[in-house]
């Protein structure tokens, strides 16, 4: 995971992002991509972002990470997809507010056209836990067992991974075969199967990570690869769009 894409956009997650950005760079001693896309506009909002490529560039020096920077113009979601390509992940902030971007449709089509996982970094969150609890939702699915695949490198260094089923899963590879699996590369494991309770899969899964203190989510993301700024209509993807909208932890996805 040393290839990280971080989206630069003058938002109110930006600074958010950053910070997580940097310490997954510290963990992995990775590299940053910044990627900053421009559509037409005014010489005043270009000169506003030429103030914060400095001002990303004065953070990235003092935390002593190395980067490089890229500047596009046209959609942010084909720019981003198209530099995911080389990317080991991707660092983009949650759509919570009508003004913070990037929104629900950017993310959508990251996760379910690119070509890394995507951290999806909630407002206020300013930190990346690595060693803390994380949670890894389970399914016995193929895009679940993806996600945990790709997310070993930060798995492997959770104090825990509680491996949880919402009232049993599904049909597919039993959450013990991933307790198996993620016991070869070192990581500490627990399987819950967590009772749904007249609750949606998302808010069992949300409830989870507050019981048992997990710092990051990783889960596979349920959608059809459609036309770009659509989630697709598995019936499955509420959980997938519920979960970029509403998660209080960074949630990693993949499709």
């Amino acid at each position: 995971m040393k290839a990280i894409l971080l989206h630069v956009h003058r938002d109110a997650g930006q600074d958010d992002r950053l910070n997580v950005a940097i310490d997954l760079a510290r963990l992995v001693s990775g590299r940053i991509r910044c990627v900053q896309i421009a559509a037409d506009m005014a010489e005043a909002d270009r000169e506003h972002d030429r103030l914060a490529r400095h001002a990303i560039e004065s953070s990235l020096r003092r935390a002593a990470t190395v980067w490089d920077w890229r500047c596009c113009d046209g959609s942010a979601a084909v720019r981003l997809i198209e530099h995911s390509q080389l990317a080991d992940i991707v660092v983009t902030s949650q759509a919570q507010r009508p003004e913070l971007t990037p929104d629900l449709a950017i993310i959508s089509d990251l996760v379910m056209h690119g070509r890394a996982p995507v951290m999806v970094v909630p407002a206020g969150c300013r930190r990346f836990e690595a060693h803390g609890a994380a949670v890894l939702a389970w399914n016995g699915s193929a895009a679940a067992a993806q996600a945990m695949r790709q997310a070993v490198p930060l798995l492997r260094r959770a104090a825990c991974v509680h491996i949880v089923e919402v009232s049993g899963g599904g049909p597919g590879v039993p959450a013990s075969e991933a307790a198996l699996y993620l016991a070869r590369y070192g990581a500490t494991t627990e399987v819950h199967e967590w009772p749904a309770k007249n609750r949606s899969p998302s808010a069992a899964l949300a409830h989870a990570v507050a019981e048992l203190d997990a710092r990051y989510l990783v889960m596979g993301a349920f959608g059809r690869r459609t036309g770009l700024g659509q989630l697709g209509d598995h019936p499955a993807h509420g959980v997938t769009r519920d979960l970029i909208e509403t998660s209080t932890v960074p949630l990693l996805m993949t499709h």
